[in-house]
């Protein structure tokens, strides 16, 4: 084994751990087959359980050296797949960066849990769909099978043995076989929901608050997320948290912050106004409240990570049970990114049981209190407050300060089943994402 073994193993053993402190708890998720040949009933050969994931976890990672990094092999993967088979090309956005850089942390998803079976099928059942709004049908994933097997090959010389391409074409036969089912169990709702635009307003330069109406009624959880595609930008997809619990209008609040030019968030921000229609995919995560609040909660927000905040505090305050509290910690550069301060404070009158700590980059140092604000950091302000311990916490905003802020408070004792978020994108790889 060489080094570049060595240091691949190291780094999936740093993952290993990553993931055990930071992923959110698998609530209740249902087993499913592995078989998407047919979406029958289950049997023993079928079940996620049947699939030895960890061998071919071993012998994958044993051979990454040879087809890492992993963007050269999924530009060889597309290319071969168009190359035989050009009108996929349509169901693409015309840049495919974003693509690629999703597809490489799904590959590394998969590998990383690939000894987890059960968590990998529910995450793929739940991605399969979502993928319904993309047009992808199920031969679509017999397809990129082939087109996998074909860039395994170009891109390691020759080099990879069956066995370990074997492995790699057992990994995405069980991960399709949990997205056709999640696409089959969906076929009561819609792929997509249309939206109409009833308000736009720009809170600063680059933040801009959103209402739209669906065509249909559009069910969801609070602390939950849907992707936004913008007739400006056709089959591109952004994720976007719904800001608040679901309303007696049936409107849905969406807070965006502008991240760059000409992506999505520009063309909300600055391009989007009302009477205009966008398009929704199915609400997805998993950052919301237990069926029964048997603790006090703890939420950790930075930047537009307010508006699931938001979702959560209010669904909190319909469900709240006698002597339950929450405790708030919101992040922001200065007052002036308080965009949505009025709606915070009347959240704070009308709920004595919640405590707020605003946390301003530029504020100064010092304890703070109920509408203080606080440290300098959102992220380790919570070990400055008192002990969270018997707490769970809901954590979001920017991937960076979600990440460090799981970690502060697994440092903090707070087991990793108690501290809720949902999946951030691989800060160590860069995405030119907007």
């Amino acid at each position: 084994m060489n080094d570049d073994y060595h240091a691949l193993l190291a780094r999936r053993e740093a993952m290993r751990l990553r993931d055990q402190l930071l992923a959110p708890a698998s609530r209740g998720a249902a087993a499913h087959s592995a078989s998407y040949a047919s979406p029958g009933p289950r049997t023993a050969a079928s079940a996620p359980g049947a699939y030895d994931g960890a061998a071919d976890q071993e012998l994958i990672v044993r051979n990454l050296g040879l087809v890492t990094p992993f963007d050269a092999l999924i530009a060889h993967l597309y290319d071969a797949m168009f190359e035989r088979h050009p009108y996929l090309r349509k169901l693409f956005p015309e840049s495919m960066e974003f693509q690629r850089a999703h597809l490489g942390r799904a590959f590394w998803y998969l590998i990383e849990n690939l000894d987890r079976p059960e968590q990998v099928d529910a995450f793929c059942t739940r991605l399969g769909r979502d993928h319904r709004k993309l047009g992808v049908l199920p031969v679509h994933y017999e397809v990129f099978k082939v087109a996998l097997e074909e860039a395994l090959q170009r891109y390691a010389g020759g080099r990879l043995g069956a066995d370990v391409t074997d492995a790699w074409l057992r990994m995405v036969r069980f991960a399709a076989a949990g997205m056709v089912r999640g696409a089959n169990e969906a076929l009561a709702e819609p792929a997509y929901w249309t939206a109409d635009v009833t308000r736009h307003e720009r809170r600063g330069r680059d933040v801009a608050v959103l209402r739209v109406r669906p065509s249909a009624p559009y069910p969801y959880r609070p602390g939950q997320y849907a992707t936004l595609q913008s007739p400006l930008l056709p089959l591109t997809w952004r994720p976007y948290s719904m800001a608040g619990a679901p309303g007696g209008d049936g409107e849905l609040e969406f807070h965006i912050r502008r991240t760059g030019p000409d992506g999505v968030s520009d063309a909300l921000v600055t391009d989007t106004g009302v009477g205009d229609t966008l398009r929704l995919g199915p609400a997805q995560g998993t950052t919301t409240l237990d069926g029964e609040l048997t603790r006090d909660v703890l939420v950790v927000a930075g930047g537009t990570g307010w508006a699931t905040a938001k979702a959560l505090l209010e669904d909190f305050a319909a469900r709240r049970p006698p002597g339950r509290s929450a405790h708030l910690f919101l992040g922001a550069r200065s007052a002036d990114d308080l965009y949505d301060a009025p709606a915070l404070v009347r959240l704070e009158s009308r709920c004595p049981w919640l405590r707020v700590v605003r946390v301003l980059d530029d504020g100064p140092g010092g304890s703070g209190g109920s509408g203080g604000s606080g440290h300098r950091s959102v992220v380790d302000a919570p070990a400055r407050h008192g002990d969270f311990g018997g707490h769970v916490a809901y954590v979001s905003g920017p991937p960076a300060m979600v990440t460090a802020t799981a970690w502060h408070l697994s440092a903090l004792g707070l087991p990793p089943d108690l501290i809720r978020h949902d999946p951030v994108p691989d800060t160590s790889a860069p995405v030119h994402a907007r």
